[in-house]
């Protein structure tokens, strides 16, 4: 409302764009919250793949869950969250938490609608979630400035894209292209089809990739967190010495 990580089968990089605002801290109202986490569904329009779901449970009551099971509007199975790949995170008072994460494809037919979420604890306790979906494909960020593969440009004061149809939020993710196992640097979700590049963050004669994430919204109690985004693939620039 996209990283490096050990040992957990956690998700790679690329995905913590999806999910960096993710929280359970909401009013009661909101069909996502639970007593025991946040529930979120959203599409997903990555390079060189079908587009999909990516279902994901944010909670800090990780330890006391035993299964959690999806079901689709028309009351057919998904399948269950994979309680060992996730994202480690902690809450505004240090509490560990995870944000479960789990790909789906979209169901072929009648995929538009209210996705349910139950959470089973391991003491017998049930909690259900929902999340309201509507299968959009939101395009690929594009126009980069700098360009991908443009080798020996000026220090760039910022990065700048064009706007994606559909598109109100943005997150962009720059990495050192020689230290590729972390981001160098993770934006907050902005509005701005541009990004001010901190003082220092490049260096002269260094080499650099960076990818854009856009989502349609960032936050709304019917449709959760999002409901359909895209991340751009990695565009490459090298700074002139």
């Amino acid at each position: 409302m996209k990283r490096c990580f050990s040992m957990h089968r956690m998700f790679p990089a690329g995905l913590a764009a999806c999910v960096m605002s993710l929280s359970f801290a909401a009013p009661a109202a909101d069909p996502h919250h639970t007593e025991v986490g946040f529930f979120d569904i959203h599409v997903c329009n990555w390079p060189d793949q079908p587009v999909f779901l990516m279902a994901l449970f944010s909670t800090t009551k990780f330890k006391d869950i035993a299964r959690i099971d999806l079901t689709a509007p028309d009351g057919t199975g998904l399948g269950s969250l994979d309680l060992g790949r996730y994202r480690p995170g902690e809450e505004a008072d240090k509490t560990e938490k995870r944000v479960l994460m789990t790909h789906y494809p979209v169901p072929e037919k009648n995929p538009d609608g209210w996705y349910r979420a139950r959470i089973t604890m391991k003491n017998g306790k049930t909690f259900d979630a929902q999340d309201h979906v509507v299968q959009r494909v939101l395009p690929f960020a594009g126009g980069h400035q700098p360009p991908d593969q443009a080798e020996g440009v000026p220090m760039p004061g910022e990065l700048r894209w064009d706007p994606v149809p559909g598109a109100s939020f943005y997150q962009v993710y720059v990495r050192d292209e020689w230290e590729s196992e972390r981001y160098l640097l993770t934006s907050k979700i902005i509005k701005d089809n541009f990004l001010k590049i901190p003082l220092d963050l490049f260096k002269r004669g260094g080499s650099y990739t960076w990818r854009v994430h856009a989502r349609d919204i960032n936050g709304d109690p019917e449709w959760g967190d999002f409901n359909h985004g895209s991340l751009a693939r990695e565009v490459r620039f090298s700074i002139a010495e």
